[in-house]
């Protein structure tokens, strides 16, 4: 029965029960194996035939319930980080005062830091009034000119890139981890600390040049606000049609180069969410499985959740910060207008014009809202993906 009980939990509760050298049950707690018995030495090293118990339709749908939660939560952190880089980049806004802030700006070079940029633009007010100032200023300018409505600008492209991302992503590492676990453990354990890492990193890849185009045209829509009064603003297919149009198309070999626009700036996303992932599954399996051997015996659906929760925020925080340079580059390059400029733009060039342009702050524009969004959204990502898992299986146990 010991040898048994641990099928159908997750990897990483079994890891942590072994720790403690208890016995997750099903029905209960179960503390008749010794340790140093064959039954427990497989169950201590074998990664749980749990999460094969689960179809890819069952994970998809627990990751795109999460995805679902996470983004409509985030959303505001998410418009204020996007302002606040694309305004690096010297996208204009028109602020509190009714005149237009410019940063000068390589992207924008023809235009200066003046208010008198345009004809009949007059100074009204102080210069610091037509720029936003952090992420508490976003939010109060959004508000009070757009509406509090506009803080859940793109929440549609969001759910529309979230569900399908996210829906690839966890179930994909879920199956990574899971074989490479398998492998490592029966031909090189030394290398199994290493898997989070290596599995997180591919799954985010696959998921990332999939959905890509829908990153796009969420980025352009929180970056880019309506000024003509009356218009209602792009929604996620008028935005890539948008973007395509102004490519032009006479011929195979354009029409082609029209469509590969919708991948522009894919290498800066890889660049930020290929160590982002690694760094973020690193830290959080382990961190998870302290907690939970922390926690206690049971294995419990409040457990689950709170070990996830606390590991996934904590896992989510370091990453966001430490791939924060790649995100300013990837909005940058999301954001140009100019097809020509952006199809001929690399991750490298572009990281260099910002560091020329800004340095170190630069480099970290809206490195406040983007560390603020990404640790909540971790953790209730991972969090209601694995309490929806956990639920599944009790629920196919008990029939």
């Amino acid at each position: 029965m010991a040898g048994s009980s641990r099928q159908g939990l997750p990897s990483w509760i079994t890891a942590a029960a072994a720790a403690t050298t208890t016995r997750v049950d099903i029905e209960g707690i179960n503390n008749s194996s010794e340790e140093g018995s064959p039954k427990y030495e497989e169950s201590k090293t074998v990664p749980s035939a749990s999460d094969f118990d689960l179809g890819f339709a069952e994970r998809a749908f627990a990751a795109a319930g999460a995805a679902v939660l996470s983004a409509v939560i985030v959303n505001p952190l998410d418009v204020a980080k996007t302002r606040l880089q694309a305004q690096a980049a010297g996208v204009p806004y028109k602020v509190l005062c009714g005149t237009v802030c410019f940063e000068s700006n390589t992207m924008f070079p023809h235009v200066k830091g003046s208010p008198h940029a345009f004809p009949g633009s007059q100074q009204l007010c102080a210069s610091e009034c037509n720029r936003y100032k952090g992420a508490m200023d976003v939010f109060y300018k959004v508000i009070r000119q757009e509406g509090i409505g506009r803080l859940w600008r793109g929440t549609n492209a969001s759910l529309a890139l979230a569900v399908p991302t996210v829906g690839i992503y966890m179930p994909c590492y879920d199956i990574f981890r899971n074989s490479m676990e398998e492998f490592t453990t029966q031909s090189c354990p030394s290398l199994t600390p290493y898997v989070p890492l290596v599995a997180g990193a591919v799954a985010r890849s696959l998921s990332c040049i999939t959905c890509y185009p829908l990153e796009l045209a969420r980025t352009r829509m929180q970056a880019f606000k309506e000024t003509q009064t009356g218009v209602k603003p792009s929604g996620v297919w008028k935005t890539l049609i948008e973007v395509i149009n102004p490519v032009g198309r006479t011929n195979n070999t354009q029409k082609l180069q029209s469509y590969r626009i919708l991948w522009t700036g894919l290498g800066a996303q890889l660049a930020r969410d290929v160590p982002y992932s690694a760094i973020c599954w690193a830290t959080l399996e382990p961190t998870r499985r302290q907690i939970l051997a922390l926690l206690g015996d049971e294995a419990g659906a409040s457990r689950v959740l709170g070990a996830n929760f606390s590991a996934g925020f904590v896992a989510g925080t370091l990453a966001a910060a430490a791939t924060c340079p790649f995100d300013v580059a990837k909005t940058r390059r999301q954001i140009e207008k100019d097809p020509n400029r952006a199809l001929n733009m690399t991750t490298t060039r572009t990281l260099l014009e910002i560091w020329r342009d800004g340095g170190v702050k630069g480099l970290f524009a809206g490195v406040g809202p983007r560390v603020a969004r990404a640790g909540p959204s971790v953790g209730i990502v991972v969090s209601f993906y694995e309490v929806v898992k956990y639920t599944l299986h009790h629920r196919y146990q008990l029939t």
